[in-house]
């Protein structure tokens, strides 16, 4: 029988991770100071799936989990359209969500920035050309920066969403 002092003082299973990833700390720090020149506050999300298989999303979700933990760089998510900044849209347009997504758009104040995460959202992806998909969301708004992959890792959206602040502060 195994007492509680030998499961006290063995060697644990699993090993400490590391606390800081460098690359993101830096990039985080540049988002930090792009945001607060162009917006002077903190940037809001609003994130619109139009027909994805929910990988980019993961990604997405991710950033909100605490090793990366965006929030402390100024991004949030945000729940409703009328509080964003940035809408990031992810998966191909199918002909279903066409209306939802320029609705979305269209309840964005000023200045509104669109985001295309993901191939699928970039230029349709593998659905491009089927019956039930319009494309890519360039279709129907116009997007602002376009971040590939499938998915992309949260490192490369956060390095798109530092070059789409970039961007916005030489406009």
């Amino acid at each position: 029988m195994v007492s509680v002092l030998t499961c006290l003082l063995k060697k644990k299973v699993t090993e400490d991770l590391p606390v800081l990833d460098e690359e993101i700390e830096v990039i985080g720090r540049e988002i930090k100071i792009a945001i607060n020149a162009v917006f002077g506050r903190s940037l809001a999300i609003r994130e619109l799936d139009t027909g994805s298989d929910n990988a980019t999303e993961i990604e997405i979700n991710n950033l909100n989990n605490p090793f990366y933990d965006v929030e402390r760089f100024g991004i949030t998510f945000v729940a409703s359209p009328r509080h964003a900044d940035v809408l990031i849209v992810t998966g191909c347009v199918t002909h279903n969500m066409v209306i939802a997504a320029k609705k979305t758009y269209d309840a964005m104040p000023s200045p509104k920035f669109v985001v295309a995460v993901g191939d699928d959202a970039c230029d349709g992806g593998i659905f491009s050309g089927t019956y039930a998909v319009l494309g890519g969301v360039e279709k129907i708004l116009p997007v602002d920066l376009k971040i590939p992959g499938n998915p992309p890792t949260p490192v490369q959206i956060l390095a798109g969403l530092l070059a789409l602040m970039k961007k916005a502060r030489r406009e």
